[in-house]
């Protein structure tokens, strides 16, 4: 049975609707935030979900307003929980056998349902109560009240310790990295304002597919890139990391992109690659274009000087993600191995 929070506080805050709020984006930084107006969590390796409980309905939407809701329907029925009118967001996350993040699960929701949990660190609106402008510190509060008992369904843990602590806890475990939150900040939605900031430790980030390679079970290689302003900067030709069930899976998903416009601002390649895999003038014969639509999760070795990437390895596909925001992200900690 739901419970509502029992703060007062919750009565003297203006009312509003329980519905779909663009979530709030983090920064991605290059020295972690340290001090006491700051607090952790850890970088989960999920999908970014918003929940809405409305009219005694849970709907589930991503990032982009897309419904989750036939994907995950284990999750969408244990956040029956919520009190009426409320708005959560966090992340779906698949929990391997470890009971550490695994994206690849992830990308087989309907076998590995089981597996498939929902991590909530943020509580927007509650009882058709605005809680946005409200601090960090006070909106968790009135998150951890609501006595969640679902097996599926968790509140974040937040971490208040030194930056320096948290990264040596998040290298041991091999996790993606750390978001780092300051405790008075508002919920300000579809912004990246610097309150809430992102490291990663681990070699990864969503890169935009413009095209691939043909070959068997669909293609031989991914051409992905990132934007640059309005520009699409091809980075990598991924070959690596799929299985003939995946190469399968994502031709169906890419096929119906096919366009005559080569998206890519910086090819052909004019440079020579010492390891061969630069994408000249004669090899961009062989390429088929796409519409710039479609966001895959890519891990990696390093950035080379020439802008491109090492031994980049395929893990998922991102149907949360808007492509206009797929931007390069920065890393100074171990490569991914």
């Amino acid at each position: 049975m739901s419970q509502k929070p029992k703060i007062s506080r919750l009565a003297s805050l203006s009312g509003r609707t329980a519905e779909f709020i663009e979530p709030m984006d983090c920064k991605s930084v290059t020295k972690l935030a340290d001090g006491r107006r700051w607090v952790y969590e850890i970088k989960l390796d999920g999908y970014r979900a918003i929940a809405v409980k409305s009219d005694s309905r849970v709907r589930l939407f991503s990032r982009r307003r897309k419904s989750f809701d036939h994907h995950y329907p284990l999750i969408v029925e244990a956040l029956a929980e919520l009190p009426e009118g409320t708005v959560v967001d966090g992340e779906i996350v698949a929990l391997d056998e470890s009971g550490r993040p695994n994206f690849n699960l992830l990308q087989n929701f309907r076998s590995e349902a089981s597996r498939i949990h929902y991590f909530i660190f943020d509580l927007l609106i509650c009882d058709d109560r605005d809680l946005t402008r409200l601090s960090l510190s006070e909106r968790r509060k009135l998150l951890k009240s609501l006595k969640l008992v679902s097996g599926r369904i968790h509140i974040a843990e937040q971490f208040e310790a030194s930056a320096n602590d948290m990264l040596a806890a998040v290298r041991q475990q091999r996790l993606e990295g750390v978001i780092a939150k300051r405790k008075d900040s508002q919920y300000e939605p579809g912004k990246r304002t610097g309150s809430w900031v992102k490291y990663r430790v681990n070699r990864g980030q969503e890169l935009v597919i413009g095209g691939y390679i043909p070959g068997p079970h669909g293609f031989d290689s991914l051409i992905v890139g990132y934007y640059r302003g309005k520009d699409l900067v091809y980075v990598a030709r991924v070959r690596n990391g799929f299985v003939v069930a995946s190469r399968l899976q994502v031709f169906e998903k890419i096929r119906h992109l096919v366009s005559q416009k080569m998206p890519f601002v910086n090819l052909p390649d004019s440079h020579k690659s010492r390891w061969g895999d630069e994408l000249t003038a004669e090899k961009m014969k062989e390429c088929v274009w796409l519409r710039p639509e479609a966001v895959a999760q890519i891990e990696f070795l390093e950035w080379t000087e020439a802008d491109r990437l090492r031994h980049a390895k395929f893990v998922g596909l991102r149907e949360d993600k808007d492509v206009r925001k797929v931007v390069k992200e920065t890393y100074h900690d171990q490569p991914f191995r």
